[in-house]
């Protein structure tokens, strides 16, 4: 899993059936002390997440195992809003 930030969402009017209806989102990753990564994944939003907030990704195969998207063309799925992080130091 990932940690990222919610930064957008992507509209897109044409698209598989399989993928109507739900919320793709910008993620960016971020490292665990919250400062932002170079990469961005499009995701799926499958526990109502909005931007600015921090969230943990299931991808790949894992993708496809919630029940927003099972067998569905998925590569990527928001699975939690992250309250805090505590690390052990």
């Amino acid at each position: 899993m990932v940690l990222g930030k919610v930064v957008g969402t992507v509209w897109a009017t044409r698209k598989d059936a399989q993928l109507t209806g739900l919320k793709l989102q910008i993620v960016r990753e971020t490292a665990l002390d919250g400062s932002l990564k170079e990469r961005f994944v499009v995701a799926v939003d499958s526990v109502g997440a909005g931007v600015g907030e921090t969230v943990l990704l299931a991808q790949g195969s894992s993708a496809r195992q919630t029940d927003t998207t099972r067998n569905k063309p998925i590569d990527a799925v928001i699975v939690a809003i992250v309250d805090t992080i505590d690390l052990a130091r």
